[in-house]
């Protein structure tokens, strides 16, 4: 008996060492030396192009707090496991990159290690970046190098435990982190081949537009069919996009440069940051990636897109301002819902007879989601326009939570032939 005990316990051990080991040889990473400050030579033209694949990227947009210095981190990014702080990404020797090397860089944005070894949390979307080939990593670090250093210390993350030990991600990693760069497509032409790289990799295009599994990864089989982002949805893309009128080649340009569309209205909440990025950046990037969008949407047949613009067009209120829908509504909070819009919304919402007024409510996504999440933001906050559309900003509407629910109600039953939207009164309440 006690020679089986002592067996027993020597498998046990040898198990648990065993355990340990393996665990020691995922999680473990080494430090790459230091790098000394102002040991770096690049050309004006690698800079450039690295400013432009920053701008793909909206790096600034990330790594720059509210009121501070560009490139220095500190923007809490809030996620289901809490909110995890951008870090100081400018040449700063000590609270910055500045000892940085390209190898050390290169990592970072591949394999999601930081110099010292540790592991990055993916809130740093190095899933999609790891597609990114080396050349353009070099040119974004010769950029990120050539800009002004700015003493600024880390936020620390406030994650609870087991999530704020960084070893777990290496499981992560192993589960979820392709570190394949993108394969161009043989049925796509040199320009969308171009937009899908930009897209997949340092545009990061999916890391919004991808629904999540628990653990906060990017479910590789839906690719594009939606998600969310700092608490609004990010629409479907592609086969999966439930606009009403198919997106062609200019309405993708016109809204990734500008943030506006004709026929599909204005980028709002995250979208507004990335179209204000794009604004500055590459057109042959941008237009290569609205070709590679176009390139996988489905085509509308002519008669379908009339059709949908006229139904949108015929539920616009009367262009004379004080005139009301004709219509009949029985329902109490729909009726509600109506007087809300007459009385709040239809100064702006109605016919359009000029075209600096809004499209027809009927195309915009927010009111043809799955949920009344973007509507009821755009209600409550506003719209902040975008670089490249300053004249169309929305204020804040101040609603009642009651007035919110029948109004939003309102607009989905008036507005789209859609299903009326679930639990709207409770949406409406945590807004």
């Amino acid at each position: 008996m006690g020679r089986k005990v002592k067996v027993l316990g020597s498998l046990i051990v040898a198990f648990l060492l065993l355990v340990g080991a393996a665990f020691f040889w995922v999680t473990y990473a080494p430090a790459l030396d230091p790098m000394e400050p102002g040991s770096l030579d690049f050309s004006d033209d690698e800079i450039w192009r690295g400013e432009q694949l920053a701008l793909v990227g909206a790096c600034s947009a990330c790594h720059t707090a509210e009121g501070g210095a560009p490139l220095a981190g500190g923007l809490g990014l809030p996620t289901p496991f809490g909110t995890i702080y951008s870090t100081n990404i400018t040449p700063d020797p000590e609270t910055g990159i500045g000892r940085w090397s390209f190898a050390a860089f290169a990592r970072a944005m591949q394999d999601g290690l930081d110099r010292e070894g540790r592991h990055l949390y993916p809130a740093f979307p190095y899933d999609s970046f790891a597609k990114s080939t080396d050349e353009d990593l070099r040119a974004i670090y010769a950029w990120l190098m050539s800009q002004p250093p700015v003493i600024a210390e880390s936020t620390p993350n406030e994650l609870p435990f087991p999530f704020s030990f960084r070893p777990v991600l290496a499981g992560w990693k192993l589960l979820f982190l392709d570190g394949a760069p993108y394969a161009p497509d043989p049925s796509l032409d040199e320009e969308q081949n171009r937009g899908a790289y930009l897209a997949m990799s340092l545009g990061h295009c999916g890391a919004c537009h991808t629904p999540r599994n628990r653990f906060g990864a990017m479910i590789g089989d839906r690719l594009f069919e939606g998600g969310e982002a700092e608490g609004w949805l990010a629409p479907p893309l592609g086969g999966h996009s439930i606009a009403p009128i198919a997106w062609t080649l200019d309405d993708f340009a016109d809204y990734l440069f500008d943030g506006w569309s004709e026929l599909h209205g204005i980028a709002a909440g995250p979208m507004t940051t990335v179209a204000d990025q794009l604004y500055d950046a590459d057109e042959d990037d941008v237009f290569a990636i609205a070709a590679w969008l176009e390139s996988i949407t489905p085509a509308q047949l002519d008669e379908d897109k009339d059709a949908a613009l006229r139904f949108a067009e015929s539920r616009d209120w009367p262009a004379t301002k004080g005139v009301l829908y004709d219509e009949e509504i029985t329902d109490p909070v729909l009726s509600a819902g109506r007087d809300v819009f007459a009385a709040r919304c239809a100064k702006c919402h109605r016919e359009r007879v000029a075209k600096s007024q809004p499209i027809s409510l009927g195309l915009t996504y927010a009111a043809n989601a799955p949920s009344p999440t973007n509507l009821l933001n755009v209600v409550r906050d506003g719209i902040a326009p975008p670089l490249g559309a300053p004249d169309r900003k929305m204020d804040a509407v101040a609603l009642t939570d009651e007035e919110l629910t029948s109004v939003a109600a309102y607009v989905r039953w008036h507005f789209t032939n859609r299903p009326p939207w679930k639990d709207l009164e409770s949406a409406a309440a945590a807004h």
